[in-house]
């Protein structure tokens, strides 16, 4: 699953271990979902999200799950 984790995670001027920090997980885990290796669990996807104020939707890229139903 692809997200914006990486764009946003830039725009703020933010560290993985900054975010991963933030949001109670750890650095490996962050970039593991930036470059799609891990999908994050739905508690976690919501911390991510309303970490940048946003909503999942706008952080994870939901298509692919789309296409396998």
């Amino acid at each position: 699953m692809r997200s914006r984790i990486r764009e946003l995670r830039r725009a703020q001027k933010l560290s993985q271990a900054e975010l991963a920090d933030a949001v109670g997980t750890t650095r490996q885990t962050i970039t593991s979902i930036e470059v799609g290796k891990y999908t994050a669990s739905l508690p976690l996807a919501y911390k991510i999200a309303r970490y940048f104020g946003l909503t999942i939707e706008e952080v994870f890229d939901f298509s692919e799950l789309d296409e396998e139903m």
